[in-house]
């Protein structure tokens, strides 16, 4: 029986998202435990760079899941990929995160990471920089105005195609076209004057030699 079971969760792989959902929502764990597997990487990597912090992107990704599955009966596929859902009720959990945390903060406690991190001197200090790296970009992308933040995010960073954004935003696709193309130029631009304040600013003094 365990040697069949193993082959069946194996099979699990090869599934459409679509039909991992429905045996999911019958209660099936492994198919629920493949769609994690299938995606907790991109809506970890979505939340970092929406938040600048892991730690905030591990309790949200977390957080996606719990909620998705509170909202089984509403889920809907625009596609094959079940990834648009989970990045539009990850929007909607960045929106509101320490609500959104809150809410979940005692299964959240009971919960292991969803990324391993392994626990190296290196591995943490490569993730200061990358949390420095990206609150910088944050500073820029924070100007946009919230749609144009979701649209650059999902489709520049998450690499969603225009129609499956356009699902996540509950927007038509070619708004999702028009306001990627202003956002990217907008975020250039802001970008470019902070750049320009840098190499403006004066010197700072140097301290006394002893």
């Amino acid at each position: 029986m365990v040697a069949g079971h193993n082959e069946i969760v194996k099979g699990y792989e090869t599934l459409p998202d679509e039909e991992l959902w429905a045996r999911a929502r019958s209660h099936d764990g492994d198919a629920f435990g493949e769609l994690f597997e299938r995606h907790a990487d991109a809506v970890y990597n979505h939340c970092f760079r929406r938040t600048g912090s892991w730690s905030v992107a591990e309790d949200l990704t977390s957080v996606v899941f719990l909620e998705t599955w509170r909202q089984r009966q509403q889920v809907a596929f625009h596609g094959e990929s079940f990834l648009p859902w989970l990045l539009a009720v990850a929007n909607n959990a960045i929106r509101n995160t320490n609500r959104s945390i809150r809410r979940y903060g005692r299964l959240l406690a009971k919960l292991p990471n969803p990324v391993a991190i392994p626990d190296q001197s290196e591995e943490a200090i490569g993730r200061i920089d990358d949390e420095r790296a990206m609150r910088g970009v944050l500073d820029a992308f924070n100007q946009l105005s919230v749609l144009d933040q979701e649209v650059l995010s999902l489709c520049d960073w998450a690499g969603l195609s225009y129609e499956e954004a356009a699902a996540a935003l509950d927007v038509p696709p070619g708004t999702v076209r028009s306001r990627l193309f202003r956002a990217r130029a907008r975020l250039r631009e802001v970008l470019t004057a902070g750049a320009q304040d840098e190499s403006e600013a004066p010197e700072t003094p140097k301290g006394r030699e002893s």
